[in-house]
């Protein structure tokens, strides 16, 4: 019923408000985001008042959006979170777990609501429960114990009032009865009777008594839902006398002209604020909570509003196809004009120089607008962490580094799934509980320290902890249980990547934790996939970290192309350790066929790509051998071609997409002159080679 009244008021003042719903769930969900990673990070014992500050604008936030678009339910739970919130932000109570966990609670019903508002899911979540406990939060009387601890008390909450309110002139009597089971609704709002019509001074208004503790501010944003604020007085019921001596009820509040409409300013049937997400700072309380506010910088919000632009996901991937496909162009006329005489090439080449270098510009400001900061994956992980240290009985700090480097979206989005099984590994297998750190001399608290940054044109993400770090005989043990063969002098680098093999789980007892041998196999084979790879290194009782490189983008690539037998391949240059040539009698052979070739030392699998490809080599070109040596997944193998080509950037396109899985192949690309060339996948070639 109250999003159908919305609705219709929306409609009769001539907006349209479904247009912006989408708007309304990307900055909700944006707000829900900052919300769940402020209170994770609230401090227990001495919160920060920006931090208060900025957890109530954010539920405020929500909760003046959903008025707006009459998604009562949302409101109605953001109403009563901003009750508790308003009190924690004037120091009359203190955080507790059990109440940040309840605001966890509750903004994860928030989420499930807008998840079936966007989805056009009419069902109502039942947070009959949540509200309860909010309440019983908000209404805990703590400032004599805040007193005691030190902590200032700030302006005391209004008393109890007793008030006149009139609305009016209504579009229609029901909603009066809207009013009155809105107010029955919501816990603390207070109690509101009909009183009788003022059918001397206006027939379509109606006379309300309220008994209340609510400020005029929050009450106004109530009725809101039903009546446009203009349309509601307030005042002193005749004859009534506050019981809160030290808080005079408030006057009534004063005609306002009318400016905006929640979100959308301009539009009719609402009131003016001078910022939505700080409107509950017209109250008293409230502007005696952020009176320092007026010598700080201004928020970000204000900033970013201005600033930037939302764009469809779909829209930024055309533009990179476009960006590929100008690459591609660029590359062809640069090609053909090599063809020209040389008049003629003069002409061409000073324009060509200026299209390669516009384009080169033109491609990174495109690709930058994929790329999204570390920090969105990182924040994902302190609510995931406290909950995990709470059921293992642990305790974690959770540290960050290079949140500002930045990463393709389609590389973010498939990293998610790996880092969390890290994360997870990293708090149930290496951090050990506080009583046995404390026993081996360490402090009672564990530390994971997530961190990012660029090298060698590649993101390094690592993932390390100050736990037990790996115990080597514990997995020989499992190895040899599990009837692995193993060389007596293996190193400690080859024992560790055993936890990466399927099924290889150390632990004694499955749990819904780990324990079933599932995780870091996936984890493994995922950022192969990507092109990536994962290198894992310990110490016994000092920690364990995890290193996982990544290409920045997965669309477009510098690589060096190789001639096999008259085909052109390309291969990763990031791939690509070193190349030389050697005469084929330094080709040795072993007994099993395969052959080998030493460099500075060390023996490196030789693949000969003409033999993997079906296409030999000329019986010329046997006398000297062209080498590529390259690495992945900590293996390294040389790969013998015709010849060495050139380098240069590539946009990859996806084969099997296109067409079919190839094996050893991970993708093609157009070259200059319009032929395809396929792009070898190494980690696979090594893989193949080395098992």
């Amino acid at each position: 019923m109250t999003a159908q009244t919305s609705t219709d008021s929306g409609a009769s003042a001539g907006i349209d408000l479904a247009q912006f719903y989408q708007v309304f769930f990307e900055e909700a969900a944006e707000n829900l985001a900052q919300f769940e990673q402020l209170v994770v990070t609230l401090d227990l014992h001495d919160p920060d008042d920006e931090t208060l500050n900025a957890i109530f604008r954010c539920a405020h936030s929500i909760k003046g959006g959903a008025a707006t678009f009459g998604f009562a339910d949302l409101a109605a739970l953001t109403h009563i979170m901003e009750t508790l919130l308003d009190k924690l932000r004037r120091h009359e109570t203190l955080p507790t777990r059990s109440m940040v966990d309840t605001l966890l609670s509750a903004g994860d019903a928030l989420q499930a609501m807008l998840q079936r508002r966007q989805a056009g899911d009419t069902e109502a979540v039942d947070v009959a429960a949540l509200q309860a406990a909010l309440v019983s939060f908000a209404q805990d009387e703590a400032a004599p114990a805040l007193a005691a601890a030190g902590k200032p008390v700030k302006t005391a909450a209004p008393g109890m009032r007793e008030l006149e309110v009139i609305a009016g002139p209504l579009a229609h009597p029901s909603l009066a009865a809207d009013l009155v089971e809105l107010f029955a609704e919501i816990a603390g709002a207070g109690q509101l009777t009909v009183t009788d019509a003022l059918a001397d001074q206006d027939p379509l208004s109606v006379r309300f008594k309220l008994s209340t503790t609510s400020s005029n501010g929050d009450l106004l944003d109530l009725c809101g839902f039903h009546v446009p604020r203009e349309q509601i007085r307030i005042a002193p019921w005749p004859g009534s006398v506050s019981d809160g001596a030290a808080v005079p009820a408030e006057p009534p509040a004063p005609p306002v002209a009318v400016e905006s409409y929640g979100l959308f300013p301009g539009a009719p049937g609402a009131l003016a604020m001078p910022d939505s997400i700080d409107a509950a700072a017209a109250t008293p309380h409230a502007a005696a909570a952020t009176s320092t506010d007026a010598k700080k910088p201004a928020r970000r919000t204000t900033a970013t509003a201005e600033t930037t632009i939302r764009v469809a996901v779909d829209k930024v991937d055309q533009l990179i196809n476009l960006m590929g496909e100008l690459v591609i162009t660029q590359a062809m006329l640069s090609q053909r004009a090599v063809g020209l005489d040389a008049a003629s090439r003069h002409q061409l080449m000073g324009g060509l120089a200026d299209l390669e270098r516009t384009t080169r510009d033109l491609q990174d400001s495109v690709m930058s607008i994929r790329m999204i900061p570390m920090a969105d994956v990182f924040n994902r992980f302190p609510r995931m962490l406290r909950e995990l240290a709470g059921k293992l009985g642990k305790e974690v700090e959770f540290r960050t580094v290079g949140e500002a480097t930045e990463l393709d979206k389609s590389l973010i989005e498939k990293i998610t799934d790996p880092l969390t099984h890290l994360v997870r590994n990293s708090v149930d297998h290496g951090i050990e509980l506080p009583h046995q750190r404390v026993a081996a001399g360490k402090p009672a608290c564990g530390t994971l320290t997530l961190s990012a940054q660029h090298a060698g044109g590649c993101i390094l993400i690592e993932v390390r902890d100050d736990g037990r770090g790996l115990d080597r005989a514990r997995i020989l043990a499992k190895a040899h249980s599990s009837g692995m063969e193993l060389a007596p002098t293996i190193s400690d680098s080859d024992v560790w990547q055993l936890i990466f093999a399927p099924g290889f789980s150390t632990a004694d007892v499955v749990t819904d934790v780990s324990g079933r041998g599932v995780g870091m196999d996936v984890v493994k084979r995922n950022i192969l996939a990507l092109g990536g790879t994962v290198e894992l290194t310990s110490a016994p009782g000092m920690g364990t970290c995890v290193s996982v490189r990544l290409p920045l983008t997965l669309a477009i690539m510098d690589g060096m192309s190789i001639s096999v037998a008259g085909e052109l391949y390309l291969l990763p240059l990031a791939a690509v350790v070193e190349s030389f040539q050697t005469p084929v009698a330094g080709l040795k052979t072993l007994a099993g066929g395969g052959r080998v070739v030493k460099v500075r030392g060390d023996y490196l699998p030789v693949i000969g790509l003409d033999q993997m490809f079906g296409t030999p080599f000329a019986d010329g070109a046997l006398d000297q051998a062209m080498l590529v040596v390259v690495e992945a997944d900590g293996q390294r193998v040389a790969l013998q071609v015709s010849s060495l080509v050139g380098q240069q950037q590539v946009v990859v396109k996806n084969l099997e997409a296109n067409y079919r899985k190839v094996p050893n192949v991970s993708g093609a690309t157009i070259m200059g002159d319009g032929s395809v060339a396929l792009i070898l996948d190494v980690a696979a070639l090594v893989r193949c080679r080395c098992n």
